[in-house]
């Protein structure tokens, strides 16, 4: 979505998001070492995108906008919908061996 169309809080929104994701990112440890953040640093993060996306929620709705947007493919066709492939029709067929029907 174009930027400009968004809300002042919602670009607060979304960079206070990112902002969050990057902290999570660059205190990331390894299992079995200890973490830098207090566990209610971390949950204290976990209930900041709860809150973020409950509102983020509340806007798109006033707004009239979905939440299911979903990042495309440049080359993508603009109708394209889900492609469902019958679990009969994967795997491999043998050289010379015609294609499943369904």
């Amino acid at each position: 979505m174009n930027t400009e169309a968004l809300s002042a809080e919602e670009r607060i929104l979304r960079s206070v998001k990112k902002v969050l994701a990057d902290v999570a990112k660059d205190t990331f440890t390894r299992p079995g070492h200890s973490h830098p953040l207090s566990d209610e640093t971390v949950q204290g993060i976990r209930e900041c995108f709860g809150l973020i996306a409950a509102r983020e929620r509340e806007l798109a709705e006033a707004a009239g906008r979905s939440m299911n947007q979903r990042p495309r493919y440049v080359d993508e066709p603009a109708g394209a919908g889900h492609v469902v492939i019958p679990l009969s029709r994967v795997g491999r067929t043998k050289p010379g061996e015609p294609e499943k029907q369904d």
